[in-house]
Formats: C-alpha cells, sequence, structure tokens
C-alpha cells in the first residue's frame, strides 16, 4: 500500500490518464489480515494489472467486490498516471504539496514548543 494513494477517489479533479478495461486484466482472490471466516472463505479481494505497464494493485479495503472493484480502478489509474507523467503528475504535485503542509505544520510546532519552554524559563527566573 502506497501511503499517498490511500486517498483515492478524494481528488476527482485531477487529470488522470485514462484507463480502458481492455489494458487490464482483473481477478478475485481470497484477502488476507484478520476477518477470520469472513476472509478466509470469501473471494472479495480485486487484483488488477494493468498490462502495458505491468503495475499491479491489489485491493481488500471493503467486503464488497464491487467497492473494491472501484477502489481498485481509482489506486491503478493514480499509480498509471505517476508512471507515465513522473513529476508532472497531479497525483505527485499533491503528494508534494502535502509533505510540504506537514513539514511547516511539524516546524511551526517545534517553534511553538521552544517558545513555551522559553518562556517558563523566565517565569522561573522572575520568581527568585
Amino acid at each position: 500500500r502506497v501511503p499517498f494513494l490511500q486517498a483515492a477517489g478524494k481528488n476527482s479533479s485531477f487529470n488522470l490518464l485514462g484507463l480502458t478495461e481492455a489494458e487490464l486484466k482483473e481477478q478475485f482472490v481470497r484477502g488476507d489480515g484478520p476477518g477470520g471466516q469472513a476472509t478466509n472463505k470469501t473471494n472479495n479481494c480485486v487484483v488488477l494489472k494493468h498490462i502495458p505497464s505491468g503495475i499491479v494493485v491489489k485491493c481488500h479495503q471493503t467486503r464488497s467486490v464491487e467497492q473494491n472493484r472501484k477502489i481498485a480502478r481509482e489506486i491503478l489509474q493514480e499509480k498509471v498516471d505517476l508512471f507515465y507523467k513522473g513529476e508532472d503528475s497531479d497525483v505527485f504535485k499533491e503528494k508534494k504539496a502535502s509533505e510540504k503542509k506537514k513539514q511547516e505544520k511539524k516546524r511551526r510546532a517545534k517553534e511553538n514548543l521552544e517558545r513555551k519552554k522559553h518562556f517558563k524559563e523566565m517565569q522561573q527566573l522572575d520568581k527568585k
């Protein structure tokens, strides 16, 4: 699983490359992980392969085969777009923007912590 592709379908404003069903090979397999009999006896995990690029996506996020098929296609479409467009891909740009935002938030939190520490030290000095 790729972290920044987990939010598949949330940003439908992406200008992604289209996929045709002829380029895809779809399989239904048994999922893995927790769930016991519900997981071990049902073939609701979707394995989707994009034949031209060789990219494979495995989706077992829900119990519904139809929802897993839809999610797998969305994730595969983002991966294929990233594969062909590279740094020009909307997915790549979104990932970079979110990383930058996260780093900025971390930096501000660190500064705030330093300010609080300094303030406490000043209060200790004032009491003496």
